[in-house]
């Protein structure tokens, strides 16, 4: 046992430093109950001041009988100073004053230190608030299914303290009023009273506590610990506050001598005959928003009239009642189930307004008219509208007019003789026809306004504004179109303002957001209609759709010329302010140009060759702008001129190489003709037949002479050996001597020159002939010769023989050779 006492120190020990852990700088304390902790006051208005003290007995906390100890303080987590003093008894006492305490609740602890712990030895809960709010808006309701009396009101600001609601009532007594917890009976008799549920702010006081026919006070009382409130006091009859059940609708019908009047029957709900009855009828079209309210019908049941209604027109009827005795308190029944009834139908009223436009004929001498005219109010239909008709007089009693258009729509083209300037329009139901309405067709040619504008007059309608002419108008027509890409015609998209003073209008029909509308306004005089107007406006803009697509139409090295096409009204959604261009490389920041909106091209300069750029296009209206698609481009090396010089200097070193190429691929016939080849006759085989004394001798240039033909005096003709062909060398025998060629002599006229010539019998060696023989210079020779291997006559040369090359090695002697040639 002993063992087991002297461990329990550590086991506590060890528990408390775990609470340490967990429970933060003050931790629960297995000494709780040490210590005692005063807080005055618990319950404080909030910002008040509260003082509370902390009292720690030695003898009642295990581990503090030695020793100092050290009281602190925590509000809730938050550490606060407090002052320690000794108490009686050997008490250590503490005491804290928070000037301002702000929490609506909070915990006051008192901790003590242990072994270098704080531990939590006491603690006090604080509670701050505001007195109750005083109830507002008492009412109560008397139900007849089971007189239970139904009180509800408003609670008021919430006071963050614990609140007692108890709705309290007082019976009529003697002497002073008293007041109870509960409801009483006339004779004092104390019940239980009504105490709501839930946190509701209404409950009911059931039938058995109520004294019905007599006065009763009745309040709200709310109680927390700073104070009690009270509502108003009712003082009330439960019976003037009884809630009827609804009357019920018998039959509604028209009045037949009052046309605008109808008369209504109804009867009381059950359980209520023998009740005086106020009740209140309320009635109004499907379509409006409003009801028409009709006060003040008093009685138990019967009949109710009413006038002012509109013909032909369709109704729904409802009806409350309640006790016409009760107070301003009193609750109105629910409103009964609705009744519908159409009211019957009478012959249209009024004059319509009409619109029209004239243009002659083709052919025929007619008049092609488009007439347009708005639908007669509710008030002046009377009645559902079955159509329209449209005459050439009006009409006459016992006899219909000529009529050109019957419809049911409000316009009408029709075809009348080019001398009409007036028609009759007319509308008509099942109750009969309305008066005609004349149109007299005016010509237009008056004075035209001086100016005319728009602006929004909200998402869906438009402010016209117009300058008065100088000349009285009687009224305008406004006309107003849509503007779309495939244009068409809105019959309904006019009206007429009767007052020749206006400058102002309110387009509503029709009028839909981000949309253009073009804007007509004719002013119309006595006697004519003025020339028109025109503007154009949106109720409201937004930001385009879209941005035009960028086609690029040039490009150069520094340029760039771009286009695109106009938006399409439809998706403009506004009036195009401007376009923006920008444009951006890789190495050069973005630049950017506005543009006016009337614009559909532009030229980008000062951008560099050879270069990668990205383009985009922004179309802007007042309300934003919308980026299109990115064109990428890049530029030229060169500009275009510079591309042409350079193609054709490329051509034309084209040309210069193509015409060497053939000069190099044809050099035998460019030689030819350029430097033809001119056989040498030393080097012929001829050359080598003649002796070597002729061979030696020297042959002379013939000397410049006047051009013509050139006579030939002498031709030797070397013969050759027997067996060996002309141009063919063979080798000859040593001994043997060469033969002496004889020569051909023919002697010229005196004075003449004597020319001679020598031939060889084999022409050059490794040297092209010439293809052609020269001119026939030797015709009407006639070769002679005598010895050396045979001779022979020789003909008259026609021809050159194909084996000897005559002409192949022939060398003309110049002058200075005439002296070494002799006649015989």
């Amino acid at each position: 046992m002993a063992r087991r006492g002297a461990g329990t120190p550590s086991l506590r020990q060890l528990s408390l430093l775990l609470l340490l852990q967990l429970g933060g700088e003050c931790a629960p304390s297995w000494t709780l109950g040490c210590a005692s902790v005063a807080v005055s006051p618990a319950v404080v208005p909030l910002g008040s001041a509260v003082t509370a003290s902390c009292t720690i007995h030695r003898e009642l906390c295990h581990g503090l009988e030695q020793g100092k100890v050290r009281i602190s303080w925590m509000l809730d987590n938050k550490p606060v100073a407090g002052r320690q003093h000794q108490g009686l008894g050997g008490t250590e006492v503490s005491n804290l004053t928070l000037p301002r305490f702000n929490h609506t609740q909070a915990r006051l602890w008192c901790c003590v230190e242990w072994n270098g712990t704080k531990q939590r030895v006491g603690v006090a809960e604080i509670r701050a608030g505001y007195p109750p709010a005083k109830p507002l808006n008492l009412s109560c309701v008397l139900s007849l299914s089971d007189y239970g009396l139904t009180c509800q009101w408003e609670q008021g600001t919430d006071s963050h303290l614990p609140t007692s609601v108890v709705l309290k009532c007082s019976g009529p007594q003697q002497g002073p009023r008293a007041h109870c917890c509960v409801c009483c009976r006339s004779g004092g008799q104390a019940v239980t009273g009504c105490t709501p549920r839930g946190g509701h702010s209404r409950c009911t006081v059931p039938r058995r506590l109520l004294q019905l026919y007599r006065q009763m006070e009745i309040w709200v009382s709310a109680t927390n610990a700073l104070g009690t409130a009270e509502s108003e006091h009712l003082r009330i009859d439960p019976m003037d506050v009884a809630k009827l059940d609804p009357p019920t609708l018998q039959s509604i019908q028209s009045i037949p001598f009052q046309t605008d009047c109808i008369a209504l029957a109804w009867d009381v709900a059950w359980g209520t005959e023998h009740m005086e009855l106020q009740c209140e009828l309320r009635y109004r079209e499907p379509e409006d928003p409003a009801w028409a309210l009709v006060t003040g019908i008093i009685g138990q049941a019967g009949t109710a009239r009413r006038c002012g209604f509109l013909f032909g027109t369709l109704y729904h009827f409802q009806m409350r009642c309640r006790r016409s005795s009760a107070s301003a308190l009193a609750a109105w029944s629910e409103w009964s189930p609705g009744r519908n009834y159409t009211t019957h139908e009478k012959a249209p009223a009024g004059t319509l307004d009409a619109w029209w436009g004239a243009q002659p004929a083709g052919t025929g001498g007619r008049l092609e008219v488009q007439l347009r005219w708005k639908a007669p109010r509710q008030r002046e239909a009377n009645g559902r509208v079955l159509g329209y008709r449209v005459t050439l007089s009006p009409r006459r009693r016992g006899r219909d007019p000529p009529t050109v258009c019957n419809t049911t729509r409000t316009q009408c083209n029709f075809s009348v003789p080019a001398a009409t300037r007036r028609v009759y329009l007319s509308a008509y139901n099942a109750a009969g026809e309305s008066a005609p309405t004349e149109v007299i067709l005016l010509e237009r040619k008056g004075q035209p306004l001086a100016r005319l504008w728009a602006v929004p007059g909200g998402e869906r309608s438009l402010w016209v504004h117009w300058e008065a002419p100088l000349a009285p108008v009687v009224a305008y027509v406004l006309e107003w179109q849509r503007v779309t890409a495939e244009p068409g015609r809105c019959s309904a998209c006019w009206q007429m303002e009767r007052h020749g003073t206006a400058t102002t209008a309110l387009i509503q029909d029709g009028i839909e957001p981000f949309q253009p509308y073009n804007i007509s306004l004719y002013p119309l005089y006595e006697g004519t209609v003025g020339l028109p107007v025109h503007t154009t406006a949106y109720s409201q803009q937004k930001a385009p759709s879209h941005a035009p697509k960028l086609y690029l139409r040039r490009i150069s090295k520094s340029e760039a010329e771009l286009c695109w096409e106009p938006l399409p009204v439809e998706v403009q959604n506004g009036f195009i302010s401007s376009y923006t261009i920008f444009w951006a490389s890789s190495i050069t920041s973005v630049a950017s140009a506005t543009l006016n909106p009337s614009l559909s091209s532009f030229v980008i300069r000062g951008l560099k060759p050879s270069t990668l750029y990205k383009v985009h296009i922004m179309a802007s209206t007042a309300a934003g702008g919308t980026n299109g698609t990115s064109l990428t481009l890049v530029t030229t090396v060169l500009d275009d001129s510079e591309i042409q010089f350079l193609f054709l200097s490329l051509a034309l070193v084209f040309v210069g190489l193509m015409v060497l190429l053939v000069c190099f691929q044809k050099n035998e016939r460019m030689k030819e003709q350029l430097w033809p080849s001119v056989p040498d006759p030393a080097n012929s085989s001829l050359g080598k037949w003649v002796p070597a004394a002729v061979a030696q001798e020297p042959l002379q240039v013939l000397a410049s002479r006047e051009p013509g033909p050139a006579a030939i005096s002498t031709v030797t003709v070397l013969e050759g050996e027997p067996g060996k062909q002309p141009g063919k060398e063979l080798p000859a025998p040593a001994a043997a001597p060469p033969a002496l060629p004889r020569p051909y002599v023919r002697q010229e006229g005196p004075g003449e020159p004597v020319q001679y010539a020598r031939v060889g019998g084999a022409g050059y060696r490794g040297q092209r002939l010439l293809p052609e023989p020269a001119p026939r210079f030797y015709e009407n020779l006639r070769g002679r010769g005598d010895g050396g291997g045979g001779g022979g006559d020789w003909g008259f040369l026609e021809e050159p023989p194909a084996t000897f090359p005559l002409l192949q090695g022939l060398r003309i002697g110049g002058a200075e050779e005439l002296h070494e040639c002799r006649a015989d």
